[in-house]
């Protein structure tokens, strides 16, 4: 009987948590992201307007056009695809945002597997 009670106050005070995300604050500026993937960081710096992304990871410079879906939610079709990879539209979902940095999680449209990382916006 204990665990139950236990149970709905942790239910009734989680559900009652609503945090605020500020996603218009991102939707466009100067930023630099990381990612992590399988024990490697992966870190580049983009500037987004209302439309267009250009992004410089490694020495190469790679623009897309931007779509947003929604206040959080952004598609990415790259302008002059090299290779089939690049032909894949990318799904960019923000998770949580501060006053300084958003968490996102994104993939190529369709696919299920997602990846996570950070954008701290520089300006």
């Amino acid at each position: 009987m204990k665990f139950c009670f236990v149970f709905v106050l942790l239910l009734l005070f989680s559900s009652c948590y609503n945090f605020e995300r500020n996603c218009k604050d991102y939707q466009t500026g100067t930023f630099k992201s990381e990612i992590t993937i399988n024990d490697s960081t992966y870190i580049s710096t983009f500037t987004r307007s209302s439309k267009l992304q250009v992004e410089r990871y490694n020495n190469k410079i790679d623009s897309s056009e931007v779509r947003w879906i929604n206040d959080c939610e952004v598609v990415f079709r790259t302008i002059n695809p090299k290779n089939r990879v690049e032909k894949k539209d990318i799904h960019l979902k923000i998770l949580t945002t501060t006053d300084s940095s958003y968490t996102f999680e994104y993939s190529y449209v369709g696919d299920k597997l997602k990846q996570k990382g950070v954008a701290i916006k520089l300006d």
